[in-house]
């Protein structure tokens, strides 16, 4: 029979190794225990590692555009809010100008004019409301406030009107002069000089200080929505028309005829108004539709990504805690091993 010796320096060498390992082993095992992934994914899953990362650029894209498609709720919301108002104040005034229509009396007509200058008011407020810090209706310039106040002292509209008024005419609104203004004289007043002064360039000038460009917005990947409209709208201009005529001429002592041709002009610019600017929520309602089908979709892609990722990262939690406790009794074993070994004397054995 051959017998072998093994150093006992040896043994107890091969035994820190072992220990050594097994830590080792024991902080990687604990490790994904507590994150339930592969404490190093690129040893885990090799050549599909560039899978998983791919996964993960994928979830946070859309992660990302989620977050973003929140706030683009928000300003969708807020804007259908606005015009909501916008679209209350517009029929205010129509409904005013309807029944003032046949009011002959100054004291009627003046109470008209009151009202009218209310609606514009609160048309104009809900024109330039904010949120975020950001004007709603002020196209792509949303930090400009994007309606004058008609009933600001020295506002360029209030100024244009009136030199518009009286370069045509020959006197102002406060003449007696105003009685002799015929049917013919008003209609043409209104179509050829008032009316270009909103539908033209002098809009941006006198009236809106507002972006032409809406605000466009990626709710998905491949996909972009038209998030806000802007007061240059015709909802804007022909509300703001009506208003204007009528709270400067209404009840400056017209003829009969002239009076007529005034109101009819304003009750058909305001129905405009109001079509106008229930056609801005009917897009803006297509938008929020639009975005909420995108954020389905988003979630449903989001969940199928991370399951995905969690079938190629995620560790048997179960398998890795009875892991560590098995490496863990195998120190033990070794502690206990080593000990015996450092124990052991030669002088012991040669008694």
């Amino acid at each position: 029979m051959k017998t072998s010796f093994v150093s006992s320096y040896a043994t107890q060498t091969s035994m820190r190794l072992i220990v050594k390992q097994a830590q080792a082993e024991i902080q990687q095992l604990q490790t994904e225990v507590v994150t339930g992934r592969h404490a190093d994914i690129g040893v885990a899953l090799g050549g599909q590692t560039s899978n998983a990362v791919r996964l993960h650029r994928d979830f946070e894209q859309f992660s990302t555009i989620q977050d973003t498609n929140s706030l683009v709720e928000n300003r969708l919301s807020s804007a259908q809010a606005a015009l909501e108002q916008s679209s209350t104040s517009a029929l205010d005034l129509l409904e005013t100008l309807i029944i003032a229509k046949d009011a002959t009396d100054d004291g009627l007509r003046s109470v008209a004019v009151l009202e009218i200058s209310d609606s514009l008011r609160a048309f104009t407020d809900a024109g330039n409301l904010t949120a975020n810090g950001e004007h709603l209706f002020a196209g792509i310039d949303t930090d400009t406030k994007p309606l004058v106040d008609y009933f600001e002292p020295g506002n360029a509209a209030k100024t244009a009107f009136d030199n518009a008024f009286s370069t045509y005419f020959g006197f102002t609104q406060t003449s007696a002069a105003t009685s002799t203004i015929t049917a013919a004289q008003m209609t043409d007043f209104l179509n050829n000089t008032v009316e270009p002064m909103f539908t033209g360039t002098d809009w941006t000038t006198n009236w809106s200080s507002a972006s032409d460009t809406n605000i466009t917005s990626r709710i998905a990947r491949e996909e972009l929505v038209q998030t806000s409209v802007n007061a240059n709208g015709d909802g804007f201009r022909n509300v703001a028309f009506a208003a204007t005529i009528s709270i400067e001429m209404m009840n400056i002592g017209l003829g009969e005829e002239a009076q007529a041709v005034l109101v009819d002009k304003a009750i058909d610019a305001a129905g405009q108004g109001v079509s106008a600017v229930d056609d801005d929520r009917t897009r803006l309602g297509i938008s929020q539709a639009r975005l909420e089908k995108a954020n389905n979709l988003l979630q449903v892609q989001a969940d199928l990504t991370k399951i995905h990722v969690s079938e190629m990262e995620e560790v048997d939690i179960y398998e890795a805690s009875t892991r560590v406790n098995a490496l863990m009794a195998q120190i033990e074993t070794s502690y206990s091993i080593t000990s015996r070994l450092q124990q052991l004397n030669l002088i012991d054995y040669l008694r």
